[in-house]
């Protein structure tokens, strides 16, 4: 079973519960699930079990483990190494609540200092089980007190040791194993064992190691979801200064098209870059500036369509610039075309992040047979696609997307780049992992919302956001916008209405 870093299974438990399966729920089968894998080794009744719960989650699924163990006819001590009012997720806090009203089946103890536990030493001494609840996967470093001294003595006790997700002390991400970890004889994971537990190290303190299934279905995995825009947007710091979240590049527009770039930079603003740099021939400079004072333009030397005289120019940009989004409005005259193959070798040969979309796919249909690109996004809807790569999608209306995925992602190998295919599911792929955008609504048709898209992804892969990430989380944001306006508007609204959305659909997330 493949190993998943700690950062995607919050991410799949945030899908999950935007699914409909709430995070109490998700933690009850995991309590449930400690308890199932250990009946199969450990007869229960009668046993006296220790379990040490803390703060977060994985102390909540102590709790629910708590109440399963008695259930079973087990002698049943919680410790909690902390005030509970210092718990600090709502679902722990409830469960919590719940064993607190248990005194007949669970002996609670409430152990927030050193000294509190060395009074119960005795229970250590005694248990012929105990669960560590302790920390989780979003623990670093050395565990401080009074876990340093709640291992201590769980590492000294004879007990048949069990350790729910990773044991505490172990890096669920690296492996890395701190000097008084939780020496277990099993660890109970969740869903999928975390990359920590396949490390070599890690081993040698986990035990046995089950997986178990605490309901997350496969969607949680396959649509792409808040968590996967969680686990791509990186925050503020609140010391940074400007320039330092980013500076995109938008290269874009004609005499014909002036407002399709405009649209991807001031997504890229909305979705939270500091600097967005529209890069267009000059004949439209001054449009384009009337649009917003918050976008800097600049002027290239073609004037009415891009040509081969701005491509010093645009390296220059290029050099200032944390990614580059290229294609909106271009047109597609043969000089334009040998410009943007131009450029596009040059963001190849710095590997600067791009995102590539309309009329420059187009250009790139033409090199086909030798194109590889290194950081790149391209967003192709259908027709576009067979521009790009000759090859006809099958009718989603008759086959869906899995008619079309084994396509896009041959596609997506063979040029060693991540594609958003949109359509009413959208298909997010780099050839190796893909991801299904299953929500949005009829009124994204409506002219300029991929250029919207592209300025969001632009956006988060201007952060250092790997692209495929990157593209599932933009992909997700735009059509999750679009839904909110069309509860609000049916799907009478445009894509400049789409921009001034983005905010209030981050936020909606608390991001």
């Amino acid at each position: 079973m493949m190993a998943i870093l700690p950062e995607e299974a919050k991410a799949l438990d945030e899908n999950a519960e935007f699914l409909g399966i709430s995070r109490l729920q998700l933690m009850e089968n995991a309590g449930k699930g400690v308890v199932e894998a250990l009946r199969k080794r450990k007869q229960l009744e009668g046993k006296r079990v220790l379990i040490l719960s803390y703060t977060g989650n994985k102390g909540g699924d102590g709790f629910v483990v708590a109440r399963h163990l008695a259930y079973h006819g087990a002698l049943v001590d919680l410790v909690i190494l902390s005030k509970p009012e210092q718990i600090s997720t709502e679902e722990a806090r409830k469960n919590f609540l719940i064993v607190e009203k248990l005194s007949h089946s669970i002996s609670l103890h409430i152990a927030p200092l050193p000294n509190d536990l060395y009074l119960l030493k005795e229970k250590f001494d005694k248990a012929e089980i105990i669960i560590d609840a302790m920390l989780g996967t979003g623990a670093k470093g050395e565990p401080k007190e009074p876990i340093k001294t709640a291992l201590e003595l769980c590492n000294k006790s004879k007990a048949y040791k069990v350790a729910i997700d990773v044991p505490t002390g172990v890096d669920s991400a690296t492996g890395t194993v701190s000097r008084n970890a939780f020496k277990s004889d099993l660890t109970v994971t969740h869903h999928r064992p975390k990359t920590g537990l396949i490390s070599n190290a890690a081993k040698k303190i986990c035990g046995d190691v089950e997986v178990v299934s605490i309901g997350i279905p496969p969607e949680a995995e396959i649509y792409s979801g808040p968590g996967d825009l969680r686990i791509a947007m990186r925050t503020r710091d609140p010391f940074s200064h400007k320039g330092e979240n980013g500076r995109v590049l938008v290269v874009g527009g004609s005499f014909r098209y002036v407002g399709a770039p405009t649209l991807a930079a001031m997504a890229a603003l909305k979705t939270g870059v500091d600097l967005a740099v529209i890069a267009v021939p000059s004949s439209i400079a001054q449009a384009v500036r009337s649009f917003s004072p918050d976008l800097i333009v600049q002027p290239l030397p073609s004037e009415e369509v891009l040509d081969m005289r701005s491509l010093d120019v645009l390296k220059q940009e290029t050099d200032r610039a944390d990614a580059v989004v290229l294609g909106m409005g271009l047109g597609t005259d043969t000089k334009t075309k040998e410009a943007v193959l131009a450029f596009i070798e040059h963001l190849n040969s710095t590997g600067k992040p791009v995102v590539i979309d309309a009329d420059a796919l187009k250009a790139l249909g033409e090199i086909r047979d030798n194109l590889k690109l290194k950081k790149a996004v391209l967003t192709p809807h259908a027709g576009e696609f067979y521009a790009l790569t000759g090859e006809r999608l099958s009718d989603e209306r008759e086959s869906g997307w899995k008619g079309r995925l084994e396509t896009v992602m041959h596609w997506a190998s063979r040029f060693g780049t991540t594609i958003i295919l949109k359509s009413r599911y959208d298909i997010i792929t780099d050839g190796k992992r893909f991801k299904i955008k299953t929500i949005g609504n009829p009124g994204l048709t409506v002219g300029g919302t991929g250029d919207v898209l592209s300025g969001i992804v632009g956006t988060i892969i201007s952060k250092g956001t790997d692209p495929f990430r990157a593209a599932v989380a933009g992909s997700f944001l735009n059509s999750f916008t679009g839904d909110l306006l069309a509860m609000e508007r049916g799907y009478h609204y445009t894509a400049k209405d789409l921009v001034e959305k983005i905010p209030e659909a981050l936020r909606k997330f608390g991001l």
